[in-house]
């Protein structure tokens, strides 16, 4: 009984949503709708007038007929509105929301805002990722161009009783075309603003009666939209490519047999910052021949400053095979895959052009993915069906990245130590007087060029989960389903990380104390008139007994005396990682748990289904794969009881908890002649959800409390005369974090979630009219993508200050409070169809040129100074495509 969503072949649901049954689903199954095929009966797209049909073996319904909210982009509107990859389908549905950051990688997803920062590859998404219903573990291995599309579907809400584990908030599936055992195929060519260059094809058809074959493939060129000022090349490009090719063996109604193999590459310069807030910091940069972009001289962001052109550098590739074997009223299902992602990648960490340092949050990293699906689904006539499988997942990952100063970070570290000590020191004077006090000669070695931290962690990951449910119907048009899983999860580390940044080697509180100790011996020494001025410890513990007022005086003087030393401990960026597995840490998680599914669901009328469901979802906990992986507070304080503690080790979070999610939701789906409407309302909510906070040098990964999430969603269209169709969908969201007491920021709990816009809308028309006799047409398309105003982040941790000991938080939060992102796409298209297959366009995106900066961050190594990330600007052009 796997249903299958099906797109209407003309139907225009912009953003369309429609909802496909989780009976269907799990971990590598096609998310519902699955693929199709024109002889066979496991399912095809069909159109019957506003229907949008989903088939499986020997059953059919309508989209609107099934209880999950789902959104449906279909690959006509893909075509028209120039939607090149996941990125772009976001201005298409308001309920998901794609963020890319300091790299491809950092790309992330969220569904009615939940979502995880993906700029650490140990986070897997809380959004799941299937292609031809294979899971990719991270949002790098899709980040490419959508290859040979059938439909992208977005289920939205915790999936994991079907999909597994690490579909917490929802899941996105791409769902291409089988080979058909019809010959045909499409070409397709698109040139544009920015010298962008598209190209992709297509072909299909039979190798014998009962083997039938694809292949695409397609190609992405486009100039950066920022240029680099210090050598004039163009950031934030695209250059990328993408094969894949299909096997198709149907020997009969019963055996069907689908082998994919896919490979795509991406070599792109990206991504590049803007300085929105300069500060002092920022100064010193200029002062030791640094230029930094300031946004607020240059609104349009399109000038950069970097000594280092960023690069990103990806190759992902894999096969997967499903076979499909139907006896009698039960279909069996098996789903393998092996997958490998390779990334290498660089960028300027000081985002200025001056030499300061290099290096890259995830500078290597390689994953190889295995995974194994088995299923069994009924189709019985009666008022029972079921589904029952199992699901076996294995994964390596091995990362590097590192941080190296450049020549001009010494001078530049030379000014930061002049401000912190009033200019009573400078960097030669402080190695004078650190030489003196260690008995080490440190003079020429801090912040010395070719210094810096180096990091390499791998991880093995083991997991399987078990899953089924159980459809009743008790009276026509009321069913109930029931639906359970059990996932387990293992993961293990081993870190080797090295930091060569010698001042971030010094314990500066041992270093303190030694000064203390000489400023009271060389006082007591001048009161005793000893000879060279210096008291022996000897001397001073005699003083100390004859005179303890005066002793506690001199102490209390010396301390206060060297206690600015302490104030250098800002200076030391990269300190030193305790290894794991180590005398304290296993370094090792292994976690399980349930999660469940209950609906009802009731036909009304033909036209009017309601149902009201509770589900919930797991995602297992996730470890710190940064330079910044560090002990928990308990691990930490047993590490030092042991003496096993590095040098300046302090505590933080070397993995998250795992996440638990729960929805609970009520949903209305209409559909008649000439309108279809879906309004979902819902209470979702996260507890543990793994949060990833940059603090200006490294990431914090954490777990929020709880964060909650009221919302409604509503979508539909309406077609007032012969091809002209209306469209809208909408999604409103009262996000807050219920409970989030220890965030990096203080305490958040009763705080609304930033970056979360309380109204994401999509206003849609879409007009098509026959020209003459031929059946050529003209179809005019356009789409309003809209999000309200938000602020951008919640603080920022270089603003946080340290009061009678105690860390202030207001400023931090204060400061971002004029940061906000409001998003206003106009996007459109003109297309003539010739009846003989060929298409001839015109396109735009964003064609308002709405700019604004998608998110802020504490500058690297400039206290105070914030920069951020402008959004893409308008593009424009031409397409041609041919469909035999």
């Amino acid at each position: 009984m796997r249903f299958v969503a099906i797109p209407a072949a003309r139907a225009f649901l912009l953003a369309g949503a429609a909802a496909l049954p989780a009976t269907a689903l799990h971990a590598q199954d096609a998310p519902p709708a699955a693929d199709a095929t024109d002889a066979q009966a496991e399912s095809q797209t069909v159109s019957t007038g506003n229907d949008i049909i989903v088939t499986a073996t020997k059953r059919e319904q309508t989209l609107q007929e099934t209880p999950v909210a789902v959104s449906v982009t279909t690959a006509d509107t893909i075509e028209r509105a120039q939607i090149r990859d996941i990125a772009d389908l976001a201005t298409v549905v308001p309920s998901l929301r794609v963020s890319q950051l300091q790299s491809a990688f950092a790309t992330s997803y969220s569904v009615r805002g939940f979502g995880t920062d993906g700029n650490n590859i140990g986070l897997e998404p809380s959004v799941a990722m299937f292609v031809d219903g294979v899971y990719r573990s991270r949002a790098i291995a899709q980040i490419s161009d959508l290859p040979d599309i059938q439909r992208v579907e977005v289920l939205r809400g915790p999936q994991s009783t079907l999909f597994g584990k690490n579909a917490s908030a929802g899941v996105i599936s791409i769902v291409t075309k089988k080979p058909s055992f019809e010959p045909g195929g499409m070409v397709e060519a698109s040139y544009g603003n920015y010298n962008a260059l598209v190209a992709k094809a297509y072909l299909t058809g039979p190798i014998s009666d009962t083997i039938a074959a694809s292949i695409a493939g397609g190609y992405n060129r486009r100039d950066g939209y920022l240029t680099n000022a210090v050598n004039g090349q163009d950031i934030n490009n695209r250059n990328r490519w993408f094969a894949r090719g299909q096997l198709l063996f149907e020997p009969n109604s019963d055996l069907s047999v689908r082998l994919i193999g896919d490979y795509d590459q991406i070599d792109e310069r990206c991504c590049g910052v803007v300085n929105v807030r300069p500060s002092a910091a920022t100064g010193a940069v200029r002062a030791v021949g640094g230029q930094v972009n300031d946004f607020r001289n240059n609104p349009g962001g399109d000038v950069i400053y970097t000594d280092v052109d960023p690069f990103n550098r990806i190759k992902n590739y894999g096969f997967s095979g499903q076979i499909d074997y139907s006896f009698g009223d039960v279909t069996a299902t098996s789903i393998s895959s092996y997958r490998k992602t390779d990334l290498n990648a660089n960028q300027d960490v000081d985002f200025s052009s001056a030499a300061l340092a290099t290096g890259a949050n995830i500078g290597q990293a390689k994953i190889d993915t295995f995974t194994q699906e088995l299923r069994l689904a009924s189709d019985f006539d009666g008022p029972a069906n079921f589904l029952l499988g199992g699901y076996y997942f294995n994964e390596k990952v091995n990362t590097a990245d590192q941080i190296t100063f450049g020549n001009q970070f010494r001078p530049y570290a030379d000014l930061l130590i002049r401000g912190a000590s009033a200019n009573t020191q400078n960097i030669n004077s402080l190695e004078a007087t650190f030489s003196a006090l260690t008995g080490r000669n440190l003079v020429g070695q801090f912040f010395a060029a070719g210094q810096g931290f180096q990091n390499n962690i791998r991880q093995k990951n083991d997991a399987w989960s078990v899953f089924g449910n159980v459809d009743f119907e008790f009276t026509p048009g009321l069913v109930l389903t029931l639906g359970a899983s059990y996932t387990k999860d293992k993961k293990r580390i081993v870190t080797n990380s090295t930091s060569t940044d010698v001042f971030s080697n010094l314990d500066l509180n041992v270093i303190r104390n030694t000064a203390t100790q000489f400023g009271i011996a060389q006082t007591i020494g001048g009161l005793l008139g000893v000879p060279g001025g210096v008291a022996s410890a000897a001397q001073v513990q005699g003083f100390a007994q004859a005179n303890p007022a005066a002793f506690t005086q001199i102490s209390t003087g010396a301390a206060a005396a060297t206690a600015p030393l302490l104030g250098f401990t800002a200076l030391q960026f990269l300190p030193p990682m305790q290894n794991c597995p180590n005398s304290v840490e296993t370094c090792a998680t292994n976690d399980g748990d349930w999660s469940y599914t209950v609906r009802l669901a009731y036909e009304v009328t033909p036209t009017l289904n309601v149902y009201a469901s509770w589900a919930t979802g797991y995602k297992a906990p996730s470890f710190n794969l940064s330079r910044d992986s560090r002990p928990l507070a308990g691990d930490y304080a047993r590490l030092v009881a042991a003496n096993q503690a590095v040098v300046n080790l302090r505590p933080g979070t070397r993995f998250a908890a795992a996440e638990d999610s729960e929805v609970f939701e009520i949903g209305l789906k209409g559909n008649w002649d000439y309108a279809a409407a879906n309004l979902t309302f819902f209470r979702q909510s996260i507890s543990n959800f793994q949060a990833n906070t940059f603090t200006g040098s490294s990431f914090v990964l954490s777990n929020a409390g709880e964060r909650l999430t009221y919302g409604v969603e509503f979508d539909g269209y309406v077609r007032p005369a012969e091809g002209l169709t209306f469209s809208l969908a909408m999604t409103y969201l009262d996000s807050k974090y219920k409970s989030f007491v220890a965030s990096p920021l203080g305490d958040l709990s009763g705080r609304p979630v930033a970056g979360i816009p309380k109204l994401s809308a999509v206003f849609g028309i879409q007009y098509e009219k026959p020209v003459g006799a031929s059946g050529d047409r003209i179809i005019a398309r356009t789409d309003f993508s809209y999000q309200a105003s938000v602020r951008v982040t919640e603080g920022l941790p270089a603003f946080i200050d340290i009061i009678n000991g105690q860390r202030d938080y207001t400023r931090a939060q204060a400061i971002v409070l004029p940061y906000r992102r409001e998003v206003n796409d106009l996007n459109a298209s003109l297309t003539y169809a010739l009846n003989m297959g060929l298409e001839l366009s015109l396109w735009g995106r964003n064609l308002l040129d709405s700019r604004y900066i998608s998110t802020i961050f504490d500058s690297v190594a400039q206290d105070e100074s914030i920069s951020g990330y402008p959004n893409q600007p308008r593009t424009y052009g031409v397409a041609a495509r041919f469909k035999f």
